[in-house]
């Protein structure tokens, strides 16, 4: 009797999982096909972070979203992938922009959102890498993939923004093949 009801009760906790996923999936999709951009920016703070100038140079401060920073003034800057698969940015990270007189930019990670490391498996969906954990999958920029050397179907570590929810994981390596 015992093990019909445990049986129950994992059939019940698979179903609610598949259920969250299609959920998630399909309110990504929504919001990619009518051109929302919700991902984490509502949780983002800029709170204390400024723009100044010094000498010849522009300094802008903000956080990083994903794929760029969102900076105190409210306008999103190109962040190089190089850069962010690198360092290991995670989205909620402050950064630091320089440009100088020239227009060079210059990113200077300046603080870390607390981060939490989950473990997940590589897959690729519409042309895009994600990272699925928990059932639920979330995206990783591909300069991560090419910078770790890491392929379909790897497992690899990922870090999060503990407690807050996010639509990129950045790649914190690939673990080992059995």
């Amino acid at each position: 009797m015992t093990k019909k009801r445990i049986a129950a009760i994992r059939d019940f906790i698979d179903t609610a999982e598949k259920s969250l996923k299609n959920a998630k999936k399909l309110l990504k999709e929504i919001l990619e096909e009518e051109n929302i951009n919700l991902s984490a920016e509502l949780d983002l703070d800029t709170k204390g972070l400024s723009k100044y100038d010094s000498g010849d140079s522009k300094i802008i401060e903000g956080v990083f979203t994903g794929e760029e920073m969102l900076g105190v003034d409210k306008n999103k800057y190109p962040v190089p992938v190089n850069y962010a698969s690198k360092s290991k940015l995670v989205q909620g990270d402050k950064m630091k922009l320089t440009i100088d007189g020239s227009g060079k930019m210059l990113y200077k990670q300046i603080k870390q959102i607390e981060r939490e490391i989950k473990v997940g498996l590589l897959t690729q969906d519409k042309g895009r890498y994600q990272v699925i954990s928990d059932g639920v999958s979330y995206d990783v920029l591909t300069a991560a993939v090419t910078h770790f050397k890491a392929d379909i179907g790897d497992t690899v570590s990922v870090l999060i923004p503990a407690g807050k929810e996010a639509t990129f994981w950045a790649i914190e390596a690939v673990m080992p093949k059995e």
